[in-house]
């Protein structure tokens, strides 16, 4: 379970404050039915690998005769037993599902803490999980009910084992995660920076300080740490930003510069989700607006509905590292288990897709993703504004000057980062290599709810650059808040080359769901990158993260009939489709 540090530094929240929560309060809050029964905790139970390799668990049941069903949490960020006091919150998770009758196996995977082996990620979780399993459906209090649970890498560890899975798999629930991770890595055809280099240094922090992980071990590893990571975030040539970081070169990070290609041997043994079609366990996605894996999780559940497979989906108003992902994820995990694991069939009446609309108090529920939807297109303008009408027939091109030594910052957004999500933009917007596009202000509530595209003609002196586009929403007041995004790096042969030298480039902006308010406006950032969250673009075809710096690039954003950028929205404000209902809170 990934929920220290991260989840601490994301919501300010002091762990005095977490230790004193009582489980009755907490479960009162996240709405879970009452506790039935008395929990005994084993901890360091080995689990034999078929390589000899040895794995322990500790193990949450309750206390009373007979078999109950099984939850296995597989993770490379300690054991509640291994964490000492801050396992307090890995604890209080399994106290819950245990004290509601279920069995909760926490196991270290491959090389981590106590557990033997030689860490490498995504690598062994597939073969090792699969022993795990035949290992729980051999014991005692095993009722023949498993399912799976957990965020981020615990929730990736999840598919290996549901492919082709035995049919004492009956449900999981993967939570913010993907079954695929090189669009996570390579967005667009950019590098995920930040994301992955801070994922880097939390492995090889908690692995320095495992013998001793207390408060003073926390706060050396994620406020320190926070000073070592932007050193290491702002060094050039990036490649190397791990040494910076750790203090040696990390093997994996070293790989995922290099070994880039989605189809080779090793992405090929990564991702998951070409396979997604033989899982027969019941799939429940539990999601995030500004999460890291939104995308990648969308595309799940598309691919599980287009195997005839029926996923239930949840996507919440958070980024990767808020507090409540995993309270979250615990509440809609016990729902999707106790219907599943427990027989409690009419559990299931709610509607498939369940999602927060933000910017309102509404939730919305669907039977599919995405809703019915009309899109409206609103056209880059002259003089930077943003309009339903389509441009005029002549234009002269917004420009700016990307700099590679001086790129604009990236603020928020779906990043592995305290400062993920939304985030007012306005000194993002005051650099002169960032253009604007904002809409007059809004006559009515407009309800955006899908994916999200950009359409732009495009022209640079360089053959290689990075294009961002960012959906913002633009308050009375003045604040801008960044919505949704996306970046593409064009090179030859991407986009569709016009007669006048531009290129017609498409940009996913990812998907949201989000009202924009009347008085409100909407608001178009177009940039040529976003540094740390993605590595600067040096401006020619060189490996990612090689070169140190490189020569300014000069950019146009065309805006003419002949060159129809456009903002791409799903709209769904009117009467609410048979497709959809709606619930307040």
């Amino acid at each position: 379970m990934r929920w220290i540090g991260w989840s601490l530094a994301g919501a300010g929240v002091t762990a005095a404050t977490l230790f004193a929560l009582r489980r009755p309060l907490l479960a009162r809050l996240l709405g879970l039915r009452p506790a039935e029964y008395a929990v005994r905790v084993v901890r360091d139970i080995p689990i034999r690998m078929p390589d000899g390799v040895t794995l322990y668990a500790d193990h949450y049941a309750p206390r009373t005769g007979g078999p109950h069903p099984t939850i296995l949490i597989r993770t490379p960020y300690g054991r509640p037993g291994e964490l000492g006091p801050l396992g307090i919150f890995e604890h209080t998770g399994c106290m819950l599902f245990a004290e509601r009758g279920y069995n909760v196996i926490v196991q270290g995977v491959r090389g981590r803490y106590r557990s033997e082996g030689e860490f490498e990620p995504f690598v062994n979780e597939a073969a090792d999980g699969r022993a795990t399993m035949a290992w729980i459906a051999a014991q005692p209090w095993f009722d023949g009910n498993l399912g799976l649970w957990g965020p981020s890498y615990v929730g990736y560890a999840q598919w290996g084992l549901a492919i082709d899975g035995p049919p004492y798999l009956k449900a999981i629930v993967p939570i913010m995660t993907s079954a695929r991770f090189s669009p996570l890595f390579y967005p667009g055809g950019a590098f995920a920076f930040e994301s992955t280099l801070r994922w880097v240094f939390l492995i090889d922090a908690t692995n320095r300080h495992r013998h001793n992980l207390d408060l003073s071990a926390l706060w050396r590893v994620f406020v320190v740490g926070e000073r070592i990571l932007d050193r290491a975030l702002h060094h050039q040539p990036y490649a190397t930003a791990d040494t910076i970081a750790t203090g040696a070169p990390v093997s994996f990070f070293q790989r995922w510069l290099t070994d880039t290609d989605p189809q080779g041997a090793y992405w090929s043994r990564v991702d998951m989700h070409r396979q997604l079609h033989r899982i027969d366990a019941a799939v429940h996605l539990v999601a995030g607006w500004y999460d890291i894996f939104l995308s990648g999780q969308l595309a799940d559940y598309a691919a599980l509905v287009a195997a005839g497979k029926r996923p239930y989906l949840t996507i919440l108003p958070l980024a990767h590292t808020g507090l409540s992902q995993p309270l979250e994820g615990m509440r809609e995990g016990l729902w999707w288990f106790d219907a599943h694991l427990k027989g409690k069939r009419e559990l299931l009446a709610r509607r498939p897709v369940r999602l927060k609309l933000m910017g309102s108090n509404e939730w919305h529920e669907m039977d599919f993703w995405p809703p019915p939807a009309t899109l409206h297109r609103y056209f880059l303008q002259p003089g930077r504004g943003l309009d339903r009408q389509p441009p005029p027939a002549a234009a002269q091109p917004g420009r700016f000057c990307y700099n590679p030594a001086d790129p604009p910052p990236s603020i928020g957004g779906a990043i592995l980062s305290p400062l993920a999500g939304p985030r007012d933009q306005r000194a993002l917007e005051a650099r002169s290599d960032v253009l604007t596009f904002t809409s007059p202000p809004l006559t009515a509530d407009l309800d955006v709810i899908g994916p999200v595209r950009l359409v732009l003609y495009v022209k640079s002196d360089h053959h290689f650059f990075d294009v961002v586009g960012r959906l913002c929403d633009v308050y009375p007041d003045g604040r801008s808040i960044n919505i949704c995004d996306g970046i593409v790096r064009v090179r030859p042969g991407i986009g569709e080359c016009q007669p006048d030298g531009s290129r017609r480039i498409e940009i996913d902006l990812s998907a949201t769901a989000q009202r924009f308010r009347r008085g409100h406006r909407l608001r178009l950032q177009v940039t040529g990158g976003g540094s740390p969250r993605w590595g600067p673009h040096p401006g020619d075809d060189s490996p990612y993260g090689q070169r140190n710096g490189g020569s300014p690039l000069e950019q146009s954003i065309y805006h003419d009939a002949a060159h129809p950028s456009v903002l791409i929205l799903p709209v769904v404000n009117g009467t609410v489709s048979s497709d959809q209902t709606v619930s307040a809170t």
